[in-house]
């Protein structure tokens, strides 16, 4: 199977299993092929170039909807990883918002979107002109959580901040030759920036929405239902990766494997400080630890829940994506495949949870839930403004949030 990928530590599963043999050993051959941006990785896809890829969780969604591109029926068996993302600004920008405490728990964050609030009215003041913000792709979580926390810092979009698309292995050269004041993308991209003394972290979206899926296995749905046997085979093979890979005592192993050439070609030392979430917030070496920064496997990482397709879609209509309607709901209620992961990994004896959809933002702790194997623990989940999202209730939900703004230059 030739799979596509971006230099991202969240590869990390797909990675872990084609160089520790767990997909050799489910007889599956993997060519991970590394791409620079989110639209090749779509398009080739697509076009039948790829059997598969590490995508954006709603790229599958998107690529449903035919936003940005044809329409093309995508499905997403599996979720590859959990969080692994912050937003950074520039060392000027950072230098108006002043110093901030690591934002490790709900008073932090919110105290961060407003020093990052001020510092942005403040720049924009000065120069008489908007900010710049780069995500990796418009229908991305980064451009969704960075929408939603530049709205609760009274920050509006369009007019005190642009939203560009920058591809994650180029946004820290755009900030050193001036072109962004920040940028929300996954690591080792931000501690790359950190660094090099070009920015500093504001805010781990872990504290934005604690358990939101981040990237997902994507597929077309013709290969995906015509090859079920590779796929299962190729989904046992992740999920015995993500499990390895989750545990603590193998980062450093994962951290250099992950650092080689072919992947992500840069100082294990950086790669490992995500994996185990200590952070270095900036050039001052001021630190950050955060639990939950990256889920590989636990709390049911992998599990594809549909309601998390279905928050996806809401945050599209919110930032004029697209418009709502009954047959776009139906559409993107097919993109994330729960049956597929079950079908694949309920005889190999993994602990599924019973339901499929879920009431996100609802879990303030650990909370037990019923699942095959009795039960297993999921949560915390919370949104850092206390929203809450029923998948059975989308229309209230549209209904009582703001709109997040229109606005995002390139594709």
């Amino acid at each position: 199977m030739r799979i596509g990928f971006i230099p991202l530590v969240d590869a990390a599963v797909l990675v872990a299993a084609r160089e520790l043999d767990f997909a050799a050993a489910e007889g599956v051959e993997l060519e991970l092929c590394r791409e620079t941006s989110w639209s090749n990785i779509r398009d080739k896809v697509a076009f039948g170039l790829f059997e598969g890829a590490h995508m954006l969780a709603p790229m599958p969604i998107a690529m449903r909807l035919g936003l940005g591109s044809v329409a093309h029926e995508a499905v997403a068996p599996m979720v590859l990883n959990v969080n692994g993302n912050a937003i950074s600004v520039s060392r000027e920008l950072a230098g108006i918002m002043g110093p901030l405490r690591a934002p490790e728990n709900g008073n932090a964050t919110l105290q961060a979107l407003t020093a990052l609030g001020q510092g942005v009215r403040e720049l924009h003041r000065q120069r008489g002109a908007p900010l710049t913000f780069g995500v990796p792709f418009p229908f991305s979580c980064h451009a969704y959580e960075l929408r939603h926390c530049l709205a609760h810092a009274g920050l509006r979009t369009g007019r005190e901040v642009e939203i560009v698309v920058v591809p994650p292995p180029l946004m820290v050269d755009a900030l050193r030759a001036g072109k962004l004041d920040g940028f929300c993308v996954g690591e080792p991209w931000n501690s790359v920036a950190v660094d090099a003394e070009l920015a500093e972290i504001v805010l781990p979206t872990a504290r934005v929405w604690q358990f939101g899926a981040e990237k997902v296995l994507g597929l077309r749905q013709e290969w995906a239902e015509s090859h079920r046997e590779t796929l299962f085979a190729l989904l046992r093979a992740l999920y015995k990766a993500a499990l390895w890979a989750d545990r603590a005592e193998n980062h450093v192993t994962l951290s250099e494997i992950l650092a080689r050439e072919p992947y992500l070609d840069l100082p294990a030392e950086i790669i490992e400080r995500s994996l185990n979430g200590r952070l270095t917030l900036a050039p001052d070496g001021r630190q950050g630890l955060f639990e939950d920064f990256l889920v590989l496997h636990r709390k049911a990482a992998t599990f594809p829940w549909r309601s998390y397709a279905l928050w996806i879609y809401a945050q599209m209509v919110r930032a004029g994506q697209v418009e709502h309607s009954p047959e776009r709901l139906a559409a993107v209620r097919e993109a994330f495949r729960p049956d597929l992961y079950r079908e694949a990994l309920g005889p190999a004896g993994a602990d599924l949870p019973n339901a499929s959809e879920k009431v996100e933002g609802a879990l303030a702790g650990e909370t037990p839930v019923a699942s095959s194997g009795g039960k297993m623990f999921l949560g915390p989940d919370a949104f850092f403004d206390g929203t809450v999202f029923d998948p059975n209730d989308l229309e209230d939900y549209l209904a009582s949030v703001a709109p997040t703004g229109r606005g995002l230059l390139g594709d």
